[in-house]
């Protein structure tokens, strides 16, 4: 992940570092850098900037260990695996993809290899 990417992810809010060096550099932790995996996982499955965010805050909140309101860890639950069935279904759009594109690239060696035999 380049550090311009890193800076977009910061000034939309995904991501902030813990600290800062004396000379001015962003200081991540590894829970910083867990963030950061998750939006550079979710980024080629086509999740917005907004579905990002709303995934980490429910994230976030169950790992805060504060004490959660009747029912809000039940709808927390419930949005993640929300993400989790959007993401196992992208997944298969993009082996369908994936097929699609292994089976076009076949049939354009096998033009190329008839049409090069005398």
């Amino acid at each position: 992940m380049s550090l311009r990417t890193i800076r977009h992810y910061e000034d939309t809010g995904l991501v902030m570092p813990s600290a800062r060096s004396q000379g001015g550099f962003r200081l991540y932790t590894e829970t910083d850098v867990a963030r950061l995996m998750v939006i550079r996982r979710m980024k080629p499955l086509g999740f917005t900037l907004d579905e990002m965010r709303a995934l980490l805050d429910a994230t976030d909140r169950l790992d805060s260990g504060e004490e959660l309101l009747p029912g809000e860890r039940e709808e927390l639950l419930k949005r993640i695996q929300g993400f989790e069935q959007a993401a196992q279904q992208r997944v298969e759009n993009l082996r369908t993809q994936l097929a699609r594109a292994e089976e076009f690239a076949a049939t354009l060696a096998a033009r190329l290899t008839s049409a090069s035999a005398p």
